[in-house]
């Protein structure tokens, strides 16, 4: 029987007679990165090994020592008891082999009716439902922080731009709810995912089923899964719930990186709209005035990190026939290190963002620079009853003249304003102030302060609603 070179037989050694070379188990083991799934490993084998000896299909007795075996397998682990084996492969036969080890021949009968194939399916399901449940509550803090500040910030006034000019003012708490409503629809999708992820594989066999009658939906019900897979092909040979939600995550991650590349211009010398706190940025070895926004940057470059693994995913699978292949071990480190990429992201973004100094005068400043009333005086003239297409071309001429003559639109005397249009009357300079410009936009998803704070409180109801709803959902 096969035996790596320690010695140990292989649990599934029987048809091999020469041993695995060294080499090949330590290439062929996946226990360094999936033994973080002991647990789902673990409550899996628990349900599996109730069901068998509720169906008869092991001795009750064995089905009840199995399980008191695996309960004290995990709390030892949990303990830092148990020093995993290389040859044992995976999470999956290290537990067997442990368990069989303490109870004997009981622990040969826990893999009754099941495969390797469904049961990494089953496990990787639940961790990552796991995961999920964490990212979900994570999103909805960075949704509350965004609430929190945008309600500071209704009335500070800055610029908004396109193609990175100047073109309309806004306010802040305007600009920080466009990256509010990007976060709920990241959030959207990871329940979206969730769903499918949410799908109990187990007893779908190597690929065809077993012809031990199994109970699937005890399993599933003991497990928490609302459906079972109803294909055994498809149970075991597709990874796209993995794909899906690295495609989530590496969409979530493009979000913080876009507001991450607006607080680095923000906080550089020639915008001045914020400061990093202290406690968010780094300093030179060699420049003593230099203060580096080093964790928007980090969260910038780490989203590079979680793109290439979705390609690296998409790649490995793209070429699988059904049903599993071993190129399949490759999903593990990808998602895990994604994960872990944006559970690591979140907390520091958030606390970036909420410790960060807003330069209310600078943002202001910014706004009445590069003419952003320009279209508000356009609107003025409109409402004089000039055609649009006019009063765009006045206009124009105007924001040329006071180029030339360094001057900003607000500062023009009404004689100037005159020589471009006769029906331009005093009341221009409250029209196109910035404030004016802003509150007058009124319209639903405008930046008017009546909006804003109506939108505002909208999203706050809808954030402690979720916060209540995962909760439940986790307890």
């Amino acid at each position: 029987m096969a035996a790596s070179e320690t010695g140990k037989v292989k649990l599934w050694g029987g048809r091999f007679q020469k041993s695995t070379d060294k080499s090949v188990d330590d290439f062929n083991s996946s226990i360094r990165f999936d033994q973080r799934m002991y647990k789902q490993d673990i409550r899996g084998s628990i349900a599996h090994a109730r069901m068998l000896g509720h169906q008869g299909i092991i001795p009750k007795e064995d089905s009840e020592k199995i399980i008191k075996g695996l309960e004290e397998v995990r709390k030892d682990i949990d303990d830092g008891k148990i020093q995993f084996q290389v040859d044992a492969e995976d999470i999956h036969m290290n537990v067997e082999s442990i368990l069989t080890e303490r109870i004997g021949e009981a622990g040969k009968r826990l893999h009754t009716g099941r495969s390797r194939n469904d049961q990494v399916a089953l496990d990787l399901r639940m961790y990552l439902r796991d995961e999920v449940i964490e990212l979900r509550e994570m999103l909805l803090h960075t949704l509350h922080v965004f609430c929190h500040l945008a309600e500071e910030h209704v009335d500070t006034i800055m610029p908004g731009y396109t193609h990175l000019q100047k073109a309309q003012p806004v306010t802040l708490a305007h600009h920080l709810m466009a990256y509010f409503e990007m976060f709920l629809r990241d959030l959207g999708r990871l329940n979206d995912c969730f769903n499918r992820i949410n799908v109990m594989p187990l007893g779908s066999g190597a690929l065809a089923g077993t012809t031990y009658p199994l109970d699937r939906n005890m399993v599933a019900q003991e497990l928490g899964f609302p459906v079972i897979t109803r294909n055994s092909l498809d149970g075991v040979s597709d990874r796209d719930f993995v794909l899906e939600l690295c495609s989530v995550l590496s969409t979530l991650m493009m979000h913080l990186s876009r507001f991450c590349e607006e607080l680095i211009l923000w906080n550089s010398n020639e915008f001045s709209f914020i400061e990093m706190d202290d406690g968010f940025s780094t300093g030179s070895s060699i420049m003593p005035q230099k203060k580096n926004p080093d964790v928007a940057e980090l969260i910038r470059g780490k989203c590079g990190r979680v793109y290439g693994h979705l390609m690296g995913l998409l790649t490995t699978m793209k070429g699988l026939p059904l049903a599993y292949n071993k190129d399949m071990q490759e999903d593990k480190e990808p998602i895990f290190d994604s994960v872990d990429t944006v559970k690591l992201c979140l907390p520091v973004f958030c606390d970036m963002v909420s410790t960060m100094k807003v330069r209310k005068d600078k943002m202001l400043l910014g706004s009445k620079g590069g003419f952003t009333n320009a279209t508000d005086a356009a609107d003025y003239l409109v409402k004089k009853g000039l055609p649009f297409r006019e009063a765009h071309s006045v206009i124009g001429q105007m924001v040329f003249y006071s180029i030339e003559h360094n001057k900003s639109l607000d500062e023009l005397t009404m004689e100037e304003f005159k020589k471009f249009s006769t029906i331009i009357e005093d009341d221009i300079y409250n029209a196109i102030s910035m404030e004016t410009c802003v509150n007058d936009r009124k319209v639903v998803g405008g930046p008017a302060r009546e909006v804003s704070l109506k939108a505002i409180q909208e999203a706050k109801e809808f954030v402690a609603e979720a916060v209540k709803g995962a909760q439940a959902i986790k307890h």
